[in-house]
C-alpha cells in the first residue's frame, strides 16, 4: 500500500474525493435552498416539497447496508467510481423530471450510493493517512460536503433562481462527472483485504456497540436538518430577508461548516470521545441562542454560522469511533454512518416541518434541534456505559 501510495499525492487523493463529496453535498441541500421554488413549480405547498428532502434520506438510509455488503469483494477504487457515477445519473433524472411522482422516485433513486459512497471514501482516506491522522484524513475527504455548502449550494441555488430549478441540479450531474474522472486518475488502486466478504459485513449488524453510535448521529444530527430544511422560508417570513439574499446567508453557514470540520478533525484525533461530547454540548447551546438572534439579519447569521460551526463537526468523530468499534464490517459500519446522518436528514425535516404545519412559529424548528442535540449526548453516554461494560465481560 505504502508503494502505491509514493506513486500518488496524498493531497490529489484527498482532493479527488473530497470532490465527491463536494457533489453530493451540493445535491443533498440543493433542494432545500430551492423549496420554494420547486414549491412553487408544482404548484404544492413547501411542507409537502420537503417530501423530496426525505425521500432522498429514505434512499440513503435504505441504499447504504445494501451497497456496503454488495460491494465488499469488489476493490474500493471501482466501488466508488460506479457509485458516484450512479448518482450523477440519477440527479440527471431529477434535473429533467416534471412531476411530483417521477421527483420523489429519481430524489429516492440518487440518495442509494450517498452512503456507501461517503463510507467506502472514508475507509480509503484513513488506510492511506495512518492511524494517527485517520481522523484528521476523514475530515479532510468530508471537506467537500462542508465547502458544498459555502460555495456549491449558494452557487447552484442561485442557478436555480435564475435560470429555474432544474439547472441546479444539471450542475450537481456535471459535478459527478467531474469526480469520476479525477478519480480515475489521481485515487490509486486498492486491494481487496484478504478478510473482507459478504459475511463478515452482514456478522456487523449484531454489533451493540455499532449501533449505539449510528444512533448518536441518527438522532444527534437531526437538528441542523429541522432548521436548514427550512431555512429559506425562515429568513424570508421571520427575518425579513430578500430572497436573493439567501445564497449569501447559505454560504456564510458554510463557512462556519468548513471550519467545523477542521476543528472537529483536529480534536479528534487527540480525543475523540471528548471531542463528541463537545459537539453535542456546544450545538444544544447554539440552537438554543438562535431563538433570540433570529429577529435580525445581522445576528441571525451569527446563529446560523454558530450551529454551522458545531453541528457538522460531528461526522468525522463518529466515523472514526466507528473504524474502532465496528471490527470486521468496517464497509457496512461506514456506510451506515451515512444512513444514520440520513435518517436524522429525514426525520429532522420532518419534525421541522411538523412544527410548521401546526403553525407553532417559525422559530419551532430551532426547538426541535435542541431536542435533538440532548436526545444524541444522551445516546452517546448510553453507548459510552454499555462498551465498558462489554469490556468488563
Amino acid at each position: 500500500m505504502r508503494n502505491n501510495m509514493k506513486k500518488h499525492s496524498m493531497f490529489l487523493i484527498l482532493l479527488s474525493l473530497a470532490l465527491g463529496g463536494f457533489c453530493i453535498g451540493t445535491t443533498e441541500f440543493l433542494a432545500m435552498g430551492l423549496i420554494q421554488e420547486i414549491a412553487n413549480s408544482l404548484s404544492i405547498s413547501v411542507p409537502i416539497a420537503g417530501h423530496f428532502i426525505s425521500a432522498y434520506a429514505l434512499g440513503v438510509l435504505i441504499g447504504a447496508p445494501i451497497f456496503a455488503i454488495l460491494g465488499a469483494k469488489i476493490p474500493r477504487k471501482q466501488f466508488l467510481l460506479g457509485l458516484i457515477l450512479f448518482y450523477g445519473i440519477a440527479n440527471a433524472i431529477t434535473a429533467i423530471s416534471n412531476n411530483y411522482e417521477a421527483i420523489l422516485f429519481s430524489r429516492f433513486i440518487a440518495g442509494l450510493p450517498h452512503g456507501a459512497y461517503f463510507g467506502i471514501a472514508s475507509l480509503v482516506a484513513a488506510e492511506f493517512a495512518g492511524p494517527k491522522k485517520r481522523a484528521t484524513a476523514v475530515a479532510r475527504m468530508m471537506l467537500g460536503l462542508t465547502v458544498a455548502n459555502v460555495l456549491g449550494v449558494p452557487f447552484a441555488t442561485w442557478i436555480g433562481q435564475k435560470f429555474g430549478w432544474h439547472v441546479g441540479f444539471g450542475f450537481s450531474a456535471a459535478i459527478a462527472l467531474l469526480t469520476v474522472i479525477a478519480i480515475l486518475i489521481f485515487v490509486p488502486y486498492v486491494p481487496i483485504h484478504e478478510t473482507a466478504s459478504i459475511k463478515r459485513e452482514i456478522r456487523g449488524f449484531r454489533n451493540i456497540n455499532m449501533w449505539l453510535t449510528l444512533s448518536v448521529a441518527a438522532i444527534g444530527f437531526g437538528g441542523i436538518f429541522a432548521v436548514y430544511s427550512y431555512i429559506s422560508p425562515i429568513l424570508t417570513n421571520y427575518t425579513h430577508l430578500k430572497s436573493d439574499l439567501i445564497p449569501v446567508v447559505l454560504a456564510i453557514w458554510g463557512v462556519g461548516m468548513v471550519c467545523s470540520n477542521f476543528i472537529a478533525g483536529y480534536f479528534a484525533d487527540k480525543n475523540n470521545t471528548k471531542t463528541i461530547i463537545g459537539i453535542l454540548i456546544f450545538s444544544t447551546i447554539a440552537f438554543s441562542l438562535s431563538f433570540f438572534m433570529m429577529h435580525s439579519i445581522y445576528t441571525a447569521v451569527i446563529a446560523l454560522f454558530l450551529i454551522g460551526i458545531t453541528v457538522m463537526g460531528l461526522a468525522a468523530p463518529l466515523q472514526t469511533r466507528l473504524m474502532d468499534v465496528a471490527g470486521d464490517a468496517q464497509s457496512l459500519a461506514a456506510s451506515l454512518n451515512h444512513s444514520a446522518f440520513n435518517f436524522a436528514n429525514a426525520s429532522g425535516a420532518f419534525l421541522g416541518g411538523l412544527t410548521l404545519e401546526h403553525n407553532l412559529g417559525w422559530l419551532s424548528p430551532f426547538g426541535v434541534g435542541i431536542l435533538l442535540s440532548l436526545g444524541g449526548l444522551l445516546m452517546f453516554f448510553i453507548a459510552l456505559k454499555v462498551e465498558k461494560l462489554n469490556s468488563y465481560s
